[in-house]
């Protein structure tokens, strides 16, 4: 492709912001041209003085800029709801497309994006930096090499506090269904922490752009802030080989943690941890005494777009992140709200807020899920008081997600 590759960004605002920072830091680049900026609110967006230098036309709606006219790659950081509907759009109207983490809200939506992607011969590539990063890649390739053996469990840790504005930010932070009636699922494992729920099934992926297949699950929802959805999970899966994966997650707790993950392999153990008293390197230590340091998977976190740029102009395929790689992590959490469609509220006496901070927290939680997480076990199966496990849910031929959530 000699010509440069022409961008659409649909949401200008949070993650958006993100993209349009690296963009506009390589306007030198004979790559790519940024053709267009859809957003009903551009006030939300912090280079929106650079982008009217550069003539950048706003447009309110996708179907407004398609009127006018089209770009090769359109990068989508629009709310988890849009996701779907607006790739679709995207796909249809002559354009390939990166979409922000989760692909979507469920299982169904997800399907169809994948069938709309193969009728228009348009990639769609999703947003999880780690899968894009080079030190993840080459565990990657050790973990299929067979080089540390079979997989025999992988658990995450991510306690990270959020604040009354975090959630108060826009109009379906928390929500698992919009004034409409559409899904939204957002939460801290299909959010915030998504990323770290993917990673599992990635890495035992039996390609390097595929990821493996949960098979049964089950889930502890839990809130302590006054939204819809959970804002702590413990979650228990099951691959096709029986690898267990267990995910704990909050942002109900008081101090911060993680992420940390520890992937235990027949021949060796793989660490991680990002927390700021150690380096923020992925380690393998190996039973026969050996080490090895893959370095840090947030190492260049926008490589994403920058491959998916690549991709358009030398028409090679080096995406490592499509739907079919995402749908697990998607399925997961659709089967974690059917396992436990009540979230369980925390008990009010345990409930803590921070007035300064204007954190609410749980007292204990951050010690429960952390022994949790050493143990490899729910709280349930510890005995806390407040704890109650779902059902486990057969995610097989799973292709739908019924809801019948209650709100």
């Amino acid at each position: 492709m000699s010509k440069k590759v022409s961008l659409l960004i649909v949401g200008a605002g949070g993650y958006g912001n993100t993209y349009l920072r690296g963009l506009l830091s390589n306007l030198e680049s004979e790559k790519f041209t940024i053709k267009g900026v859809v957003d009903p609110n551009p006030a939300t967006c912090r280079f929106l003085e650079d982008l009217k230098k550069l003539q950048v036309p706003f447009y309110k709606s996708m179907e407004e800029f398609y009127a006018v006219d089209t770009a090769d790659l359109a990068i989508i950081s629009s709310p988890i709801h849009f996701h779907a509907p607006q790739s679709c759009f995207a796909l249809e109207h002559g354009s390939n497309v990166l979409c922000e983490k989760p692909i979507c809200a469920t299982i169904q939506d997800a399907l169809k994006m994948a069938e709309v992607r193969d009728r228009s011969g348009k990639f769609l590539a999703i947003g999880y930096q780690w899968s894009f990063a080079d030190a993840m890649l080459e565990l990657k390739q050790d973990i299929l090499s067979g080089k540390l053996g079979r997989p025999k469990c992988l658990k995450t840790l991510v306690l990270w506090p959020r604040d009354k504005r975090y959630y108060n930010r826009n109009a379906w932070a928390g929500k698992i269904k919009d004034e409409k009636g559409n899904w939204i699922l957002d939460s801290v494992a299909n959010n915030a922490t998504a990323h770290y729920l993917h990673n599992m099934f990635f890495v035992l992926g039996d390609k390097p752009d595929t990821s493996a297949y949960p098979v049964s699950v089950k889930a502890e929802l839990y809130k302590a802030n006054n939204i819809e959805n959970f804002d702590t999970c413990a979650i228990k899966a099951y691959t096709e080989d029986g690898v267990e994966i267990l995910f704990y997650a909050s942002h109900a707790v008081r101090d911060l943690k993680g992420p940390v993950f520890n992937y235990e392999f027949e021949k060796g153990v793989v660490t991680f941890s990002e927390d700021s008293s150690e380096d923020k390197n992925i380690y393998a230590k190996f039973y026969d005494g050996t080490q090895k340091v893959y370095g840090s998977p947030n190492a260049n976190d926008l490589k994403k777009l920058w491959v998916c740029i690549d991709t358009v102009y030398s028409a090679e395929d080096k995406i490592t992140c499509k739907a079919e790689t995402a749908i697990p992590q998607l399925v997961c959490i659709n089967g974690s709200q059917e396992s436990m469609p009540e979230i369980k509220k925390f008990p009010q006496d345990l409930i803590r807020i921070d007035p300064q901070r204007e954190v609410t927290w749980v007292e204990g939680l951050f010690e429960i899920l952390d022994s949790c997480y050493e143990k490899a076990t729910l709280p349930s199966e510890e005995g806390v008081s407040w704890a109650e496990c779902g059902d486990e849910i057969n995610l097989r031929n799973y292709k739908f997600f019924k809801g019948n959530l209650n709100l």
